[in-house]
């Protein structure tokens, strides 16, 4: 499995929290496969959404809807999902792609 990530070693802890639930993701996502949905992980509740796209992208700030976008778009092209790390703790969100196989 390879990823994507954004260079900002701020969030290497949010990564390894998603490599770490990635098989779960991914059967999650399989479930929702046709809508290809957004994939978030809450990191303190341990817990994975599937959100479609549309509806996740509003919930987002004007610059993380432009991010979203683009990875979205990548996503699709690549066969890969977008996930986010929810860190309500320290109020962190990142985002990253992976394969999906």
């Amino acid at each position: 499995m390879t990823k994507e990530k954004r260079r900002d070693h701020r969030n290497d802890d949010l990564v390894e929290a998603a490599e770490n639930c990635l098989p779960n993701i991914l059967m999650f996502y399989k479930r929702f496969e046709e809508k290809r949905p957004v994939m978030l992980l809450d990191l303190q509740s341990r817990k994975i959404y599937a959100y479609p796209y549309k509806e996740f992208k509003v919930e987002l700030s004007e610059r993380s809807q432009v991010m979203l976008a683009a990875d979205y778009e990548k996503a699709i092209a690549k066969n890969k999902i977008v996930v986010f790390v929810r860190d309500n703790e320290n109020q962190r969100l990142a985002s990253m792609l992976f394969d999906y196989e």
